[in-house]
Order: structure tokens, then sequence, then C-alpha cells
């Protein structure tokens, strides 16, 4: 089967600059139908296998922490006209679910994440790059709408991870 390669879009940022929205957006003017999207966030490394005290721990914004060859391999089967199936990842226990979800291949591939244009050889997949910029007092905010209504966290959580790494590391 031959077919003209797709349109691979890199949307990253830091984290709560609104990458996920702007994602969104295309998606629903283009159409979910017609666009591949993957989100870096689905490829944290498995840690069921620390304690949970442990879990909590890691520093979710350093590179180490995704399993980046997967979602690179995931890009090149998607870009070959092939389906892939994406780990799910279980943010109120810090490890991946047994499950995953199809992404089927489409002319359109979208990939988001804090740390996509961190990595050279993922870097080097993408047509077009997009970064969003945003305040670091509105990215917190963000983040703490967001961690605490989705992920389970309390504020003194998003807070001390906010502190010890997600600043540090954006920086």
């Amino acid at each position: 089967m031959t077919h003209d390669a797709p349109l691979v879009i890199g949307i990253a940022g830091g984290s709560g600059s609104g990458k996920t929205t702007v994602a969104q957006e295309i998606l629903q003017r283009v159409g979910p139908d017609r666009i591949a999207f993957l989100q870096h966030d689905s490829y944290y490394k498995d840690l069921s296998g620390l304690p949970p005290i442990q879990r909590a721990e890691v520093n979710f914004d350093h590179p180490n922490s995704l399993e980046t060859e997967l979602l690179i391999t995931h890009i090149q089967q998607l870009i070959r006209g092939q389906p892939v199936e994406v780990p799910i990842y279980d943010f109120s226990k810090h490890s991946r679910t047994d499950q995953t979800f199809t992404v089927a291949a489409r002319s359109v591939i979208i990939v988001e994440g804090i740390l996509i244009f961190a990595e050279p050889t993922l870097r080097t997949l993408f047509s077009v790059k997009l970064f969003v910029d945003t305040d670091a007092d509105i990215r917190l905010i963000r983040r703490l709408e967001r961690d605490i209504a989705e992920r389970g966290r309390t504020v003194d959580m998003v807070i001390k991870q906010y502190q010890a790494t997600v600043r540090p590391m954006h920086l």
C-alpha cells in the first residue's frame, strides 16, 4: 500500500501552558476522525514496581521519566500507516494501567507534551513545531486546577511538586 507521508505536528510548552487546548482546537476544526492524536503524558514509564511514596517523588518533568522510545516507535508506525496501541497512565497512582487504546493512522498526526522538543530523534519527526508560551503564574493556576480536579492531588501536593521539579525543569 502506498500513501503520502502524513503531516506530523508537535505541540510543546510548559505544564499548564495550553498545549492540550491548542491540540483540541485543531482536532475540532479539522475533525478528530482525520487526525491521530498522541500525548507524551501517556508514555510515562510504569512505576508500579516502586512503593507509592517513591512513585510520588519521581521527577515527572525530566526526560528520563518518559518512555520516549515507545512514542517514537508509535509515530513511525503511524507514519507507515499502521495503528498503534497507546498505554493508559493513571496519574493518581503514578503508574500505567494494563489497558491501552488504539490510535489509527491518519493524514495528520499531532503529538503533544512538555518534553517533545527535548529529544533530538523525536524532534526530527515533526513537520511543524508549535511552542505554546504562557506566563508562569497562569500555568501554575491551570496546573493546580487540573491536578486537583483530574489527578486526585491536593493543593499542597501540587505546590510541592511544582517547586521541587516542575518549575526548575521548565527553567
